[in-house]
């Protein structure tokens, strides 16, 4: 079974994120495809995707917006993941519904969300999201849970695997 993970990381955290899932994918024994969402040209030959985004201002990344619609009329019907990585994961964004257009997870209707915490490193940030950070009470350093995003493609892996019919 084929799977594209594809994640929109503006300073590579969110990116390395979507290099575990592929790995853990990799390790059940699925064939997977990790690929830039600008990279993308044809999803429709994948049998599920991983789509993920760094959070933005509230939002995922604009790379990550237009993958889903460049990709949506091609995975419709097909199992569909979505992530975002952020400041921190609170009960209010833990599971919560992704920040992108309503119309976009219609066509797609995903399978699950799920919000990891983030890294900030003060020194690859701008002036100016150094000054948004500190505005939304944000902190620096490294939260993200590589364990518990392993464990959620692990997840993915066993509902593909339940899906694929034994001869």
């Amino acid at each position: 079974m084929r799977v594209l993970v594809s994640a929109a990381s503006k300073h590579g955290s969110t990116k390395e994120i979507a290099g575990v899932i592929t790995k853990t994918l990799d390790r059940a024994g699925f064939d997977c495809d990790q690929i830039e969402p600008a990279d993308v040209e044809d999803a429709g030959h994948y049998d599920a995707v991983v789509v993920g985004s760094a959070i933005y201002m509230g939002q995922w990344i604009g790379e990550a917006r237009d993958l889903l619609e460049r990709i949506g009329p091609q995975v419709q019907g097909k199992p569909v993941w979505l992530f975002s990585s952020g400041l921190s994961e609170s009960p209010r964004t833990r599971g919560s519904a992704p920040p992108v257009g309503s119309s976009r997870l219609e066509r797609l209707q995903p399978r699950g969300h799920q919000h990891f915490s983030g890294k900030l490193d003060v020194l690859q940030l701008s002036l100016a999201e150094r000054a948004a950070i500190l505005a939304a009470r944000g902190t620096y350093g490294d939260a993200r849970d590589m364990d518990a995003v392993a464990e959620w493609a692990v997840n993915i892996a066993r509902t593909l695997t339940a899906a694929v019919p034994t001869v």
